[in-house]
């Protein structure tokens, strides 16, 4: 494996200008055998306030489970916007997210960022794969990420897939009104400026009416629905549905399972589920297991 280790955070303005470069598609290559390293991360007051107010979390000098993803997505994009990379960032769909906190994550404290990618597989509609980031303290992880994505390659249309049933919108325990302007809150705090979050004009480029929410922030939106319940050591495990249009009025629901919680988000105006998740108490092995699977609603 080749490992970068750039001294400066990668430029975002950079690998969204590669993204936006003619890229020759190679699904059938293999993910590029590189990992990206930097050390001496510290987390910004400034910057964590600001992303605590955008999704709803409150202001503390402990870090929210979702909020390291900020600190690997510079990495995490400039692998992306590789040459060698088989598929173009633009397009890409984010279809799952599994975050482990293996213990709390303060300000004060410095950190080493990793971040490659693995397990390139077929999908029915084209090709998955997951990128890995974590944190690290020494060579101990304190923060761990799967980020999941689909490139479609058009082999096989989104309605030939096979349909489960009808699912009945739960009784929420919460109603969010989520702003026509979210995306580029987010995108400001995050630095993911990616066209279908900032702007409805953009957004239709790529086949959607509106602009959508990033997952990352219907995710952190969602987690922030626990805070003063979790444990120093969690996961959460997120799997998206259908994106969310902006503005939008969506239901929230959770309960409690045998090992945590579970949770929904679901469009409060027609019974369409945007994700659905599980938040359980790790057990800190500092290893990825495989993913939870959230437990029968009461209701259902």
């Amino acid at each position: 494996m080749t490992v970068k280790e750039p001294s400066d955070p990668p430029s975002l303005v950079a690998c969204y200008a590669r993204a936006l470069l003619p890229h020759r598609r190679a699904p059938e290559a293999a993910l590029p055998d590189s990992e990206y390293v930097r050390t001496d991360i510290a987390v910004e007051p400034g910057h964590l306030a600001a992303y605590n107010q955008v999704c709803d979390f409150r202001l503390s000098d402990e870090v929210p489970g979702t909020y390291p993803h900020l600190l690997v997505f510079p990495l995490q994009l400039a692998l992306m916007t590789e040459r060698a990379f088989p598929f173009p960032l633009l397009g890409m769909v984010h279809v799952a997210n599994r975050i482990t906190q293996h213990r709390p994550i303060r300000l004060g404290e410095t950190y080493s960022a990793r971040v490659r990618t693995e397990n390139l597989r077929p999908h029915e509609q084209g090709h998955q794969f997951d990128v890995l980031g974590e944190l690290l303290t020494g060579d101990r992880p304190v923060w761990t990420e799967i980020s999941t994505y689909l490139w479609r390659d058009g082999r096989s249309a989104g309605s030939a897939r096979s349909r489960g049933p009808q699912l009945t919108a739960p009784a929420p325990t919460a109603v969010w009104r989520v702003p026509g302007d979210i995306g580029r809150r987010y995108a400001q705090v995050s630095g993911d400026r990616n066209p279908i979050h900032l702007h409805p004009l953009t957004a239709r480029l790529f086949g959607f009416s509106s602009a959508i929410a990033h997952g990352g922030w219907t995710a952190a939106r969602a987690l922030a629905a626990f805070e003063g319940r979790l444990p120093d050591a969690y996961t959460v495990d997120v799997r998206f549905k259908a994106p969310v249009l902006l503005p939008a009025k969506t239901a929230f629901t959770s309960w409690r399972t045998g090992t945590g919680w579970a949770f929904e988000l679901w469009d409060a105006r027609r019974p369409r589920p945007h994700l659905v998740g599980v938040v359980k108490e790790s057990d800190v092995t500092g290893q990825v297991t495989a993913a939870a699977t959230p437990g029968p609603r009461p209701d259902r």
